[in-house]
């Protein structure tokens, strides 16, 4: 019999040393994670990333408040859902691993989920396009489709710094409010949702918008053509949160994941 159990010993052993991150989450949690690696290959697919200088988030189902954001060692195009860390609100890692966290990921992304028990998804992106825009006297203008889908769901956080102070938490969520997209002056953007992929079309349309403002401008303030009085209110009340919800969960994101599974599968590991 004891012969027999020394040689369970090693069978044990290999099975301990093969556990998965996914065997050591939740079916919820797990689901989670694929959809934030997938979210971080598009960003870098889309050209929105900065090298390893931006964050995603996602809060882990649970009283915990937990969340998960990218490991400050990874390209975005290697996120994958095993590599995801999981920390805590105050910046302490729940499961072990050697990799780091950004400082001003942690402060930003935790001030966002602490305040808004909707922000599930927090996307924070330094794109060319959307720092021109956080640039801007005026702001993004309503001047296409896109800013007007994407305009009236704005607030804007004045720039203080590169984002390592845990002071600036408040003031940050204070400007948020309840709006589900910000520019950050002088920085760039960010979005929340109430899944990935609700904050992930919330900043497809924002990023749209300030491209296309940067283009348009380039013909001169003055030559622009203004849309017709009542129409940016007519388009908020066509873009509600409902239609938001169908169009990213329903619609947009398993288009994007059969797209990704083309071009750069491996998200799901």
């Amino acid at each position: 019999m004891a012969t027999a159990l020394k040689a369970m010993e090693p069978a044990a052993m290999a099975t301990a040393a093969t556990t998965t991150t996914k065997d050591q989450v939740s079916a919820e949690e797990w689901a989670l994670r694929v959809d934030l690696a997938a979210a971080y290959r598009l960003v870098a697919l889309y050209g929105w990333d900065d090298l390893i200088f931006t964050h995603l988030s996602a809060r882990v189902p649970g009283p915990e408040h937990h969340f998960l954001i990218n490991p400050y060692t990874h390209m975005f195009e290697e996120i994958t859902a095993s590599s995801l860390v999981k920390i805590d609100v105050d910046g302490n890692k729940v499961m072990d691993t050697p990799a780091p966290v950004n400082r001003a990921g942690f402060v930003i992304h935790s001030a966002v989920h602490a305040a808004r028990h909707d922000a599930v998804a927090v996307l924070h992106l330094h794109t060319p396009h959307g720092q021109a825009v956080s640039a801007m006297a005026e702001g993004l203008l309503p001047h296409t489709q896109t800013a007007m889908i994407a305009g009236h769901d704005v607030a804007y956080h004045d720039f203080e710094g590169i984002a390592t102070e845990l002071e600036e938490r408040e003031r940050l969520v204070q400007d948020l409010g309840t709006k589900n997209a910000m520019i950050l002056r002088n920085h760039g953007t960010l979005t929340v949702g109430e899944s990935v992929p609700q904050a992930f079309l919330r900043m497809y349309f924002l990023e749209r918008a300030c491209e296309a403002q940067v283009l348009m401008l380039s013909a001169g303030r003055e030559n622009l053509n203004n849309p017709n009085q009542g129409v940016a209110e007519k388009v908020e009340g066509q873009s509600s949160a409902t239609g938001m919800r169908m169009l990213a969960d329903g619609l947009a994101w398993p288009a994007l994941l059969r797209k990704l599974d083309r071009v750069n599968p491996g998200y799901r590991d």
